[in-house]
């Protein structure tokens, strides 16, 4: 699967004006190096908002870039935030329903709108756009859209070694890691694969499975549970 050419035409929302959706107004400076974003949600209670909202994307100069529909933008404030409807308020990028990073290594940044709570045991998912230099545009990539939106949270992004990671679990003591190559012109290649399975007391079972020169290669270790270090690579 591409992920860099899939769509063909810019999504219908590019042409739309966030004035048409949301009450309330954020802004986020500095939300990546390149760009700063204007925010409109529909509804804020009880220190969060949700509901149909856009994104407005902005250059550091201040010149609109493209316009992001979600159906369901969800950004969590801190206690002592309280938005007014009709202002803008200043949001923390750490708070805000974008992330912004190069997802697919290709040198420019690219775009993930909070979609609502569809991930793994109700967590954060995303949409994802990837900046298409040939449209000179973001246009949705479905391969990363379903894995930001089906694991535990968004996957992190090790731009050392041009991995995306997806975590999730099943159940209180079994957790999965997931490791991806993005492969340009084909999408993602699942090249690791890790299982910490907890269920026995006092016990870790630890199952790795590695793609190498296209096998897959399974190794099984158990640990005693008072000396595992599940950050330890």
């Amino acid at each position: 699967m591409n992920l860099f050419n899939k769509n063909k035409h810019l999504p219908a929302f590019v042409l739309l004006s966030s004035v048409c959706f949301g009450q309330y107004q954020f802004e986020v400076k500095n939300a990546s190096k390149s760009y700063d974003a204007v925010i409109q949600v529909e509804n804020c209670y009880d220190g969060q908002c949700n509901g149909r909202g856009t994104v407005d994307l902005f250059d550091h100069r201040n010149t609109k870039v493209q316009t992001f529909v979600s159906d369901n933008l969800v950004l969590n404030l801190n206690q002592d935030e309280k938005p007014v409807q009709g202002k803008i308020f200043q949001l923390k990028k750490e708070n805000g329903p974008v992330v912004i990073d190069d997802f697919n290594f290709d040198g420019t940044e690219d775009i993930a709108i909070r979609n609502g709570n569809m991930g793994n045991y109700s967590s954060s998912s995303y949409d994802v756009y990837v900046f298409n230099s040939t449209k000179m545009a973001f246009v949705k990539s479905k391969e990363l859209t379903e894995l930001a939106s089906d694991s535990f949270d968004i996957f992190e992004v090790d731009a050392k070694r041009k991995r995306l990671i997806a975590y999730g679990k099943s159940g209180c003591c079994d957790l999965f890691t997931t490791e991806y190559a993005v492969i340009p012109n084909k999408g993602l290649d699942k090249v690791f694969e890790k299982e910490e399975d907890m269920t026995v007391e006092d016990l870790v079972k630890v199952t790795t499975k590695e793609k190498i020169n296209n096998k897959w290669i399974t190794k099984t270790k158990v640990y005693p549970s008072d000396q595992y270090n599940r950050n330890k690579k």
